[in-house]
């Protein structure tokens, strides 16, 4: 991992996010300890003028994401919430990654060592942070220069404003690994503009800056360059108000156009294609597309979905069509409880078996099970979705502050 970020960026265009993830993560667990140390160095923070500015100090791991970092990112967004010194907050990341997500190596080997309630802490604190960054009354600026994936779209997107770079890669690539897209994705995948949101969660494609103003996940876009200077500025600014924050933001933002191999340029294709009703249609509309036009889209993505696991193309589908007619409140609520099924192991191993195939022992493919989409019954989907069992507290989100 000793390549510049343009290499690096080069090589996503011909990979998948976690082909160039694993060797990274995979070593996180030997650098991760709760010691007063570690928490400070990990969440960095910087006084301004009228405004706080967290920085995300794991570089070495692309800023992944631990339950002591979750602690302290809502203990501080908390005491500033009423602190009339601070008028706004920014978070960044440290190094050519915002975030690159939880460090879900370390929730592997909890999960191998039996410290289940370890992992249910972990992701019970960041569905917390997520829900109070979307209630949160001061404005918040996340500025994503650089990777961010998973975990680190959830502690982004959910906040008001959101700067894109030339240098910003996204992706919810959870699906890859026997996971589901989670951290309120069901919330915010389902509302993009047609079935972008479906086609994003099945595959765990990415998309650049450019494409990430054009369909709203970023809010405003700026060179790489212009960071640092808008950086300064914000150190000086007074922004109590969202209406000054977006003043500001669009004094420094520029227009940007997808790429002519963008996506969002296929959007009618994709929409056909996506829209189906089960994850067997899709397939098998994207199979009839790619007979039919000999298209290099087409192909690559049903070889995306062939190789993902089967379960988690359903569950993650299900969950982001009913993502559509909820609330984020009751989106967290329910990715917690598949959550919770996931990293049990008692419906199907896929999470950890995901994990050690990708980012641990890193020999593919991972063994999936059911190991085809016509193996996955609806009865082991449905078991996702059930209510919790009455001895399993549900996830408590903070009171809107």
């Amino acid at each position: 991992m000793q390549q510049s970020f343009k290499v690096l960026k080069s090589a996503l265009n011909k990979t998948t996010p976690y082909s160039f993830l694993r060797r990274t993560l995979s070593s996180s667990l030997n650098n991760a300890t709760n010691s007063c140390e570690y928490l400070e160095n990990s969440v960095l923070v910087e006084k301004g003028t009228n405004s706080r500015v967290l920085i995300l100090n794991r570089p070495h791991v692309l800023n992944a994401l631990t339950t002591p970092m979750g602690h302290r990112l809502a203990k501080l967004y908390e005491s500033w919430a009423n602190d009339p010194v601070v008028d706004f907050i920014v978070l960044k990341g440290n190094g050519r990654a915002f975030c690159a997500g939880g460090d879900v190596v370390r929730l592997y080997r909890l999960i191998n060592e039996g410290k289940i309630e370890e992992c249910k802490d972990c992701f019970r604190t960041f569905y917390s942070f997520v829900y109070l960054l979307s209630t949160y009354l001061k404005p918040h600026v996340a500025i994503l220069d650089g990777i961010t994936m998973g975990g680190g779209a959830g502690i982004s997107v959910h906040g008001s404003f959101r700067i894109a770079t030339d240098k910003t890669v996204f992706a919810t690539p959870e699906v890859l690994i026997g996971l589901h897209p989670d951290a309120g994705a069901s919330y915010y995948l389902s509302r993009l503009p047609g079935c972008l949101g479906e086609y994003l969660g099945l595959t765990g494609d990415m998309l650049s800056g450019e494409e990430m103003l054009a369909c709203g996940l970023a809010t405003h876009y700026s060179p790489n360059a212009s960071i640092p200077l808008i950086e300064e500025q914000l150190g000086k600014l007074a922004a109590k108000d969202f209406s000054v924050m977006e003043t500001f933001l669009t004094s420094f933002g520029q227009t940007a156009n997808p790429s002519e191999r963008s996506v969002l340029h296929r959007m009618n294709t994709l929409n056909k294609c996506f829209g189906h009703a089960t994850v067997e249609e899709i397939v098998d509309s994207l199979e009839s597309e790619a007979a039919r036009t000999k298209d290099d889209w087409c192909i690559s993505t049903v070889r995306k979905l062939r190789e993902a696991p089967p379960l988690s193309l359903k569950v993650s589908l299900r969950s982001i069509r009913e993502g559509r007619f909820r609330t984020l409140e009751q989106c967290l609520d329910r990715e917690y409880r598949m959550t919770l099924r996931a990293i049990s192991r008692q419906i199907s191993n896929d999470f950890c078996e995901g994990v050690r195939a990708r980012l641990v022992d890193k020999c593919f493919p991972p063994k999936w099970y059911p190991p085809c989409l016509e193996q996955v019954p609806e009865d082991m989907v449905d078991a996702y979705f059930a209510l919790p069992d009455a001895y399993e507290p549900g996830l408590e989100l903070p009171s809107k502050l």
